[in-house]
């Protein structure tokens, strides 16, 4: 017998709550109505940070320890009074995309199973104009929490240099986010270009703890990671709860509260309580309106003086005028080979085109199955390693490739076991966790940089354990099938 559903009143609506004592945090035993709850007694706050903004479903069904994935079309089974907005991606697909604007609507998508909200920088009435940028801390491993709220600080400094009010929160996991209101005048391309001159900017203020590098073997500190304002990228917004055990928060701050700030004070148990007595830290974000001209400004000097665009995540198109998207490591042909023709975060005009032309035909997926279909310029075929992998100039390996995390650091573990001498004279930074986009969900690669083990003791690169393919999850199959 199925558990009894519990139907709350919220915003003059009636929603069915299925499976209300479905644990959702096993660690606590919260529930899902729990977390309903949670959502609904900081419901100004949260909405304040995805109001009239199309969202992506980060759905977990099975609760915060289970396995999740992304629902960018809306359910076709829903409530009349569910919006949605006509999205359009980089790669040409568009999707139908929920819009929450109450309390109602709110409590309708934690029911689908969404912990955290992960709302586009957009709004449904101006789909190609953001009106936030955002700032993304993310420390690299071994970097202390002090450290970032120091970044967060310079970050601060040079937003009010430039004429932008940033307002600070808890990214929920291991960073910060600061959010930052714009006049919605500018397009994608123009907004992450904006991000990509203030990560350069905070960089220059703060060499020896900030970086702008795009490649992790590149990185120290902490990366202010411009590409979350890339057209189809999302950030967990103010209020969400995230997937961890302690049901941690995404917090909005006072900039005077980041100094002593503790992340894990906030959780989805103590929060309701001390936004009632404090209030909302973020509450006059919406009128805090800046423009991005000074930090545009900002971008065009560095790119008179040399410093152009940076990497693009891996799933878009590659772009003109864009460096070498390969690692610096592993970079074995002249800049000019690795030349890209894609165009504001899409492909190259006549792949769009023909994408387009497809959907106007009726085909919602613009003929693509899988990887981008455009061949990559070569001036001539490469030499594949005996691993089928490139080499490098550094000493990375790379350990493991797997569907989830765990089973990735449990192939991580088995190396560490294999090569306890190499495994222990690894820094926090040495070790590369990097979660790989997927269709639907996300996969985890593992990867060790060796640059602290002497040469003559460093381990080969080995079969992969485990050696997860990820194009399974575009074909639906066999991959040799």
């Amino acid at each position: 017998m199925a558990p009894a559903a519990e139907v709350i009143a919220v915003a003059g609506r009636e929603v069915t709550i299925s499976n209300p004592d479905k644990v959702f945090f096993p660690e606590h035993g919260y529930t899902k109505l729990d977390l309903v709850r949670y959502y609904l007694a900081v419901a100004d706050g949260a909405i304040t940070g995805v109001r009239g903004r199309p969202m992506a479903l980060k759905r977990f069904v099975n609760g915060a320890s289970g396995d999740f994935f992304f629902q960018k079309r809306a359910p076709d089974t829903r409530p009349d009074w569910i919006e949605t907005a006509e999205l359009s991606f980089p790669s040409g697909r568009t999707a139908s995309e929920i819009v929450v604007r109450d309390a109602a609507q709110l409590a309708w998508i934690v029911n689908l199973g969404c912990i955290d909200l992960n709302p586009h920088p957009v709004r449904a009435e101006d789909m190609d104009h953001p009106d936030e940028l955002r700032v993304d801390l993310d420390p690299v491993p071994g970097v202390g929490w002090d450290q970032i709220r120091q970044v967060a600080l310079v970050t601060q400094e040079a937003l009010a240099d430039l004429g932008l009010v940033g307002w600070p929160k808890t990214s929920g996991s291991r960073g910060i986010h600061i959010n930052v209101r714009i006049e919605p005048r500018w397009t994608y391309p123009e907004v992450r270009r904006a991000a990509l001159a203030l990560a350069r900017d905070v960089e220059r203020r703060a060499p020896h703890i900030a970086t702008s590098k795009w490649w992790k073997e590149e990185r120290h500190g902490v990366f202010l990671d411009y590409n979350q304002n890339a057209k189809d990228r999302t950030v967990a917004s103010a209020y969400s709860v995230r997937p961890l055990p302690d049901a941690r928060v995404s917090m909005p701050l006072r900039w005077e509260e980041v100094p002593d700030v503790d992340p894990a004070d906030f959780t989805l148990a103590t929060v309701p309580a001390i936004v009632a007595a404090r209030g909302d830290a973020g509450a006059g974000i919406d009128a805090a309106i800046g423009s991005l001209e000074a930090l545009l400004e900002l971008s065009a000097r560095d790119e008179a003086e040399g410093r152009g665009d940076a990497p693009w995540p891996p799933h878009y198109a590659k772009q003109a005028g864009e460096p070498p998207r390969v690692q610096p490591s592993k970079r074995r042909r002249p800049p000019t080979d690795y030349a890209g023709a894609g165009v504001d975060g899409g492909p190259p005009p006549e792949v769009a085109a023909a994408r387009a032309a497809a959907v106007a035909a009726g085909d919602p997926e613009a003929g693509i199955d899988g990887p981008p279909p455009w061949p990559r310029r070569s001036s001539g075929p490469t030499k594949p390693t005996p691993t089928g992998r490139r080499k490098s100039s550094v000493p990375v390996i790379e350990i493991a490739r797997a569907a989830r995390k765990e089973e990735a650091l449990a192939g991580l573990e088995r190396w560490t076991r294999r090569h306890p001498e190499a495994a222990a004279l690894l820094e926090p930074a040495d070790v590369l966790v990097d979660a790989m986009r997927g269709r639907s969900t996300t996969w985890t690669r593992v990867r060790v940089n060796l640059i602290h083990v002497p040469e003559a003791e460093r381990p080969a690169q080995e079969p992969l354990d485990p050696d997860y393919d990820p194009r399974v999850e575009w074909l639906g199959a066999d991959p040799e099938a």
